[in-house]
């Protein structure tokens, strides 16, 4: 492996602090599970003192790249970083199984498959034939028969012009969370921004590089760069925590082309995550109308803990009249959503998802708040009606909603 992996995992202290805080040691209980024992595993392969086998590939494909551990590390060991290399050099060695190539690199990065998939799914909806399919299909929402197709448009600020912004629709979102792009559009400009959906800008790469597949992760990062750095506009953003880490990272993806470097380092200057956008624009109150509920807000993991932004969501979340937030036991618990991990570790992440359950219901809330799309549909499939489980800026276009009403 290389050298500045091993320069990474030297940091480790063993010290163990990581332990509770890591979704998977807490389901499985095995050292091997953890932080520090992922990381032994990759020191001593390093080092030729074990083969990297079925087992060690076993206990790196477990990991939920949450980051959950960083936060909890005082020796600031960048655990993400190593678990991303070493799947790195696994996938070197073995390529991606058939159906995650085909998901990875044949679907998602492409609009029309995606578009076609969705319009496969309605269909399976409407006729019951989903009931028949895998439990993981449960994962999927009632579909809008209409996405989001805003592509190339430029919304005008409604009222004093306060921002340009750049947003990014994300892949999957697109289909099977509609709404969620059109709320988010909807509130940037309420509160007074020129929104500029721009004509091509494709698949962050997010997931690729969780999977280890960083040179097509680079093909997409060039291209989303070359597409939007002469875009004019105050900020680009993201209404997907794990799409916005990632762009927020893309310099890391070159450090050995020091050209694309430059480029990537200053289009993630640019970068940021939706709510951290309006929690420094400053929300309008008087656009905000009451919602007389009782919300909770399940932190997303690469919103905490990649992107370290924690009260944004909150704040945001206060200042809708009427709408009571209580906080939740271990908010920044993942869910088990993690980009595909839910379909590539159901049983884990249905036990992840059941904490979650538990913990919302102690809470005696009615609103499941997120930041974080895959986290919608992992909390909305473990949690069927009347519970509501809306994004930020879903709760936010609400509040809009009721104030001019």
């Amino acid at each position: 492996m290389a050298d500045d992996l091993r320069s990474l995992y030297d940091r480790c202290i063993r010290c163990g602090l990581c332990l509770n805080a890591c979704p998977t040691y807490r389901v499985l209980g095995e050292e091997l599970d953890s932080p520090r024992g992922r990381i032994y595993q990759v020191a001593q392969a390093d080092q030729g003192r074990i083969e990297i086998d079925a087992a060690f590939r076993l206990h790196m494909d477990r990991c939920l790249d949450c980051r959950a551990c960083m936060t909890a590390c005082p020796s600031g060991v960048n655990y993400g970083a190593i678990i991303e290399y070493t799947r790195a050099q696994l996938l070197e060695q073995q390529p991606l199984k058939f159906w995650q190539r085909w998901l990875l690199h044949g679907l998602i990065p492409r609009p029309r498959r995606r578009r076609a998939a969705a319009r496969l799914i309605r269909f399976a909806q409407r006729t019951g034939i989903d009931r028949l399919g895998p439990a993981q299909a449960r994962l999927c929402p009632p579909l809008d028969a209409d996405p989001f197709a805003a592509s190339g448009q430029v919304i005008p600020a409604e009222g004093e012009r306060r921002a340009r912004v750049i947003f990014l629709p994300g892949c999957v979102q697109c289909e099977l969370l509609p709404q969620l792009n059109r709320a988010t559009v909807r509130v940037l400009a309420r509160q007074g921004c020129d929104v500029v959906v721009p004509p091509a800008f494709g698949c962050c790469g997010a997931l690729h590089v969780h999977a280890g597949d960083r040179a097509f992760a680079r093909q997409l990062a060039r291209s989303n760069i070359a597409a939007l750095e002469a875009i004019p506009a105050d900020v680009v953003i993201s209404n997907a925590s794990g799409c916005g880490a990632q762009l927020k990272q893309y310099a890391e993806l070159f450090d050995e082309d020091p050209a694309w470097r430059g480029r990537a380092a200053a289009f993630a200057a640019r970068v940021q995550d939706a709510t951290e956008f309006l929690d420094h624009l400053g929300l309008r109150r008087d656009l905000l109308g009451p919602i007389p509920a009782v919300a909770t807000y399940q932190d997303a993991c690469h919103l905490a803990h990649a992107q370290r932004i924690r009260e944004a969501p909150r704040t945001l979340l206060r200042q809708i009249p009427q709408l009571e937030l209580r906080e939740m036991e271990r908010s920044d618990q993942c869910c088990g959503s993690a980009g595909i991990y839910n379909l590539q570790q159901p049983a884990i992440a249905a036990q992840l998802a059941a904490d979650r359950v538990a913990a919302f219901r102690a809470t005696g809330a009615c609103i499941l708040a997120t930041a974080n799309p895959g986290c919608s549909l992992q909390l909305a499939a473990a949690l069927p009606p009347p519970v509501q489980v809306l994004h930020v800026l879903e709760l936010l276009d609400l509040s809009h909603a009721a104030a001019r009403r």
